[in-house]
């Protein structure tokens, strides 16, 4: 099995630290970076090959790699995303499908959270090839990616366009693709970018519920974390990453 971090994305409300870095590349706790948080998190649960797909800034993390392999011992292969700029994450995910048959770990780069997260998605029982990690505890707001989920537990609808008040949680940006979904997810994630271009891969896994699909959830339980998307959740970030 494989880590994946996406970090293509040029995170414009991070201005000025995405004037010249990929918001994964943002420092949270001295000179540790978001990356260094998911690429540490992916070691300790011994994914030491990783994928990461960068776009935005991507010489940057060019420049950095041997640095992070050495720093994390882990080996890195970066995939590139031509649309970074242009496009929204489905077709970020789409581009490294290649990978998705070796099964993969998959972490959202701008998403600061304990290795208890990667834990959870690796001990929970294998009942379908997807795994989505979830926040059943936070009170949501307009801007998360809610689920809802179906009376036997499955994935029914994941979207950032809910009513918290109906959402069973906050899908947080990590998944666990095994094997068996790699064709399906790929074939999704195409038909959801060809669809809209400024779709999510979140769309994706939508996508392949309205198929058929079965998609299962594992709760993360109380769990510090952010997805860093502005100035007030990198101070939240801050906050938090220095107790990891």
């Amino acid at each position: 099995m494989l880590g994946m971090v996406l970090a293509a994305g040029a995170g414009r409300r991070l201005r000025p630290y995405t004037d010249t870095l990929p918001k994964a590349l943002v420092p949270v706790d001295g000179d540790t970076t978001i990356m260094d948080i998911s690429l540490r998190n992916l070691a300790a649960v011994d994914l030491r090959d990783v994928v990461v797909v960068v776009g935005y800034a991507a010489q940057a993390v060019h420049e950095r790699k041997a640095e992070l392999e050495r720093r994390h011992g882990v080996r890195l292969t970066l995939v590139h995303n031509d649309k970074a700029e242009e496009w929204n994450n489905a077709y970020s995910l789409w581009c490294a499908r290649e990978y998705f048959a070796e099964g993969v770990l998959l972490v959202n780069g701008d998403t600061v959270h304990p290795v208890s997260v990667e834990e959870a998605l690796l001990q929970a029982p294998e009942t379908t090839d997807l795994l989505l990690a979830v926040d059943d505890v936070k009170t949501l707001g307009e801007e998360e990616m809610k689920v809802t989920l179906s009376p036997e537990g499955y994935l029914r609808r994941i979207t950032k366009l809910m009513d918290p008040a109906e959402a069973h949680g906050e899908y947080i940006g990590a998944t666990l693709i095994r094997p068996g979904a790699a064709e399906r997810l790929a074939d999704a994630l195409r038909a959801t970018f060809e669809r809209d271009p400024q779709l999510y891969y979140e769309d994706g896994y939508a996508e392949m519920v309205a198929r058929g699909e079965r998609i299962a959830v594992a709760s993360i339980g109380k769990v510090e974390w952010v997805e860093v998307d502005n100035h007030d959740d990198l101070a939240r970030a801050r906050e938090i990453a220095c107790r990891y």
